[in-house]
């Protein structure tokens, strides 16, 4: 991708001050245990300070006083990253609201996904490395313990620098359960099997930026069109896509990648890394069979659009990115070298 000069913020160490804030939904206000346990292994397994602002537990807050979190905690020299509590709906809103200069002059390490793809794609814009994963609520606040690969992973991301190897998870779940009952915190979630990554096109190594995030709100911001470059800046980078817990049809997810080939977008990457599916959510609790239908679909769509619009890209499937248990960070703008020939992913944080 010629994109602007990288940078890579300075990490966290053992006793550090780190922002939590809600930029996307204050959820923490209604369902306080999840977000108080993220918190706690802060500190006890990070070795971090949170400090909360705010909006950090307030649903409801204007994208101007999220803003104004956002950039009390960058402005602030005593926090070294900035960690989001969870996703939301309309962080889109919040971004006409931000200082670029302010935060371009301060920047930090940002952790988030889902909604947070709007503050990931402004900091890729400013230049600024952040990281897709490790909310406060949902890795961090995982019943029982973290995975030990989004552990790992979040670790590496939040506290080093240098290169990372992902590795494709022997297990999976997407069943949630509900946070107002206190006995879901009892135990951990219940695991099952899974299939390692799925590889297809031309056996070759691609080594770019990456760039993407959640396909619902990457569709958003396709729409609005503020803050996408050229599609030229993005020629050489490593297109990362995942979805939510929306459970957008195959048909939805096909519109989303015809108009970026359209656009002339889909073919600038000449590498494609693709989440494991999200196949169930409260609203559509789909069983074990229609889980694998729907993943099954939506990756006959995705190879559908990249046989139209991108047909030398190398894509793998199954990628434990975005709304998956477990969870690996992807460096929003950072370098991933994806080698097929040896089958291997290597993100740099």
């Amino acid at each position: 991708m010629t994109e602007p000069s990288r940078t890579v913020p300075s990490k966290p160490a053992p006793g550090d001050r780190v922002a939590v804030l809600s930029p996307a939904a204050g959820l923490p206000e209604l369902f306080p245990q999840p977000f108080e346990l993220g918190l706690r292994r802060l500190v006890e397994e990070f070795g971090l300070e949170p400090v909360e602002y705010p909006t950090t537990r307030k649903m409801g807050a204007s994208p101007q006083e999220r803003a104004a979190d956002l950039h009390a905690a960058f402005a602030d020299p005593e926090i070294k990253a900035v960690i989001a509590s969870i996703g939301g709906d309309d962080q889109i809103t919040v971004l006409p609201h931000l200082d670029a200069e302010l935060i371009r002059a301060n920047p930090k390490p940002f952790f988030g996904y889902s909604d947070n793809t709007n503050l990931l794609m402004y900091l890729s814009n400013l230049g600024i490395v952040a990281y897709h994963g490790g909310c406060a609520m949902i890795e961090l606040g995982r019943a029982g313990e973290m995975h030990p690969l989004t552990a790992a992973s979040v670790r590496a991301a939040l506290l080093t620098n240098g290169p990372f190897e992902l590795s494709p998870s022997t297990e999976t779940n997407d069943v949630e359960r509900p946070w107002q009952d206190p006995a879901t915190f009892e135990s951990a979630p219940v695991m099952l099997p899974a299939e390692g990554w799925s590889w297809y096109g031309p056996e070759r190594v691609v080594e770019g930026a990456a760039w993407g995030g959640c396909l619902d709100v990457l569709s958003q911001l396709l729409m609005a069109g503020t803050h996408i470059r050229p599609v030229e800046e993005y020629r050489g980078g490593v297109l990362f896509l995942e979805t939510s817990e929306q459970l957008p049809s195959a048909d939805d997810v096909y519109r989303v990648l015809r108009a970026m080939g359209e656009r002339g977008l889909l073919g600038q990457f000449p590498a494609l890394l693709m989440g494991r599916a999200r196949a169930w959510s409260f609203d559509k609790p789909l069983d074990a069979e229609g889980r694998a239908a729907y993943r099954a679909a939506q990756r006959a769509v995705v190879l559908k659009a990249l046989a139209e619009y991108a047909p030398d890209t190398v894509a793998v499937f199954d990628v434990d990115l975005g709304h998956t248990d477990p969870q690996q960070v992807i460096p929003y703008g950072g370098l991933v070298r994806v080698d097929a020939p040896a089958r291997r992913i290597t993100v740099h944080y």
